[in-house]
């Protein structure tokens, strides 16, 4: 017990000398970068990258000044290195999947003071959403938003008004967890307009671009009080944005959807 206590501090210790990101976050079929770097300099003679797994460590690539990088057979269309050098190295994952989730190593092996390892875990995110409702209220009187998305970790859900004069009332929000380990995140509020008004949703999960669902909801004096309708949108793989809407017998005159997608670059 005791020698393992040992080796638990001496690798905690030489870990402290390489700088990573403990978690990793990455959409399925995206590309995700697993970095480290020595805040000391050392006279490393070789990286390695490594997979861990149950039942011990897979090599998955290499690196030294003389020979460069080598991926491991097979994975040299799914795997390569960025910022090659002895103090600080990149591991790409191309088109990343399920199967690539979870913690990998980074080996310094250093002269004369050995191996200084550090970890860093690949987490998958995803995102489906966002989905609008909008109803009638007649008390108090309005139009009640709800807006929703679908992702891991927990999503973030916007709504605002397109309108500078106007708000939102009457927030409120509920969280569901789903047994796939996704979370169902829900934003309601309360919108009282006499006139035609445009609203807006925008949810977001980690790294994945954000994307923002306009509708335009008529005001209380151009509609009667059945009116109700529903949107969703998803993203195609070359991300193209499609919507679909269901409304019931009742249209309102004058309502109309809009769809917008904002990419914002990646987290470093």
């Amino acid at each position: 017990m005791l020698k393992k206590i040992t080796d638990s501090l001496f690798l905690s210790g030489w870990s402290a000398l390489i700088e990573t990101k403990e978690t990793v976050w990455a959409a399925v079929g995206d590309q995700a970068s697993l970095s480290c770097r020595l805040t000391e300099d050392k006279d490393v003679l070789q990286i390695t990258w490594q997979k861990v797994l149950p039942l011990g460590e897979k090599n998955l690539a290499t690196y030294t000044k003389k020979f460069g990088y080598r991926v491991s057979s097979g994975l040299e269309e799914k795997m390569d290195f960025q910022y090659e050098s002895l103090q600080s190295c990149s591991m790409v994952i191309r088109k990343v999947t399920e199967q690539d989730e979870g913690c990998y190593r980074c080996l310094f092996n250093t002269y004369p003071k050995g191996a200084l390892i550090s970890w860093t875990c690949l987490k998958l995110c995803e995102l489906h959403g966002p989905f609008i409702d909008v109803s009638r209220s007649n008390s108090p009187p309005g139009s009640v938003v709800t807006c929703s998305a679908t992702g891991r970790p927990v999503p973030m859900v916007t709504l605002t008004v397109l309108h500078q004069n106007l708000s939102f009332s009457h927030y409120n929000t509920s969280r569901v967890s789903n047994t796939n380990g996704t979370v169902t995140f829900t934003t309601t509020a309360l919108l009282s307009a006499l006139n035609t008004t445009q609203v807006g949703c925008s949810v977001s999960v980690q790294t994945t671009a954000l994307r923002e669902l306009l509708v335009t909801v008529p005001g209380l004096t151009e509609t009667s009080g059945d009116d109700h309708f529903y949107c969703y949108s998803s993203l195609t793989p070359i991300f193209i944005l499609l919507s679909q809407c269901h409304k019931s017998w009742y249209e309102p005159s004058g309502a109309t959807i809009e769809w917008a997608t904002k990419w914002w670059p990646k987290n470093s």
